[in-house]
């Protein structure tokens, strides 16, 4: 059952991770000076992209919202896996552990690319899942358990 709790932690942390992104990262003030100034130019640079007329803005919304939406359904199969720890028991490691390391390669790059709030929450998100991956045990059937 130590597996289930990790896991629901990661689908807390992942929740509430996605509505700091939106909130703070996709629909946030710049900050005044050269942010508002790369925000401006972000916005008002237009170019044709596949016979679409888009600018480097519309790809920093579409993606940051594509990042929201992605978490949550993070969140949500996180939560889900929780909720079959106890009939699946180990044969669920192979996809925590698919999770495990892509979270891994998330706190790379947010650690590269972005700040240290973001790569520490992704940080406690790794440990979530691989306390999981770990702690994951075989699932004893009623009829062991009497024997």
């Amino acid at each position: 059952m130590r597996a289930a709790i990790f896991l629901r932690t990661a689908a807390v942390l992942v929740g509430i991770q996605s509505v700091l992104h939106t909130v703070g990262g996709v629909f946030g003030k710049p900050l005044p000076g050269a942010a508002e100034t790369a925000y401006a130019a972000m916005k008002s640079n237009h170019f044709l992209v596949m016979g679409q007329d888009r600018s480097y803005w519309m790809f920093f919304i579409g993606f940051g919202l594509c990042m929201t939406v992605s978490m949550v359904m993070e969140a949500v199969v996180f939560w889900l896996l929780a909720s079959a720890v106890a009939q699946q028991g180990v044969r669920l490691r192979p996809i925590v552990a698919v999770f495990t390391v892509g979270y891994t390669a998330l706190t790379i790059l947010a650690g590269m690319f972005f700040f240290p709030i973001p790569t520490v929450w992704d940080v406690l998100v790794v440990g979530c899942l691989f306390a999981a991956t770990v702690s994951l045990k075989p699932v004893r059937m009623a009829a062991e358990v009497r024997a």
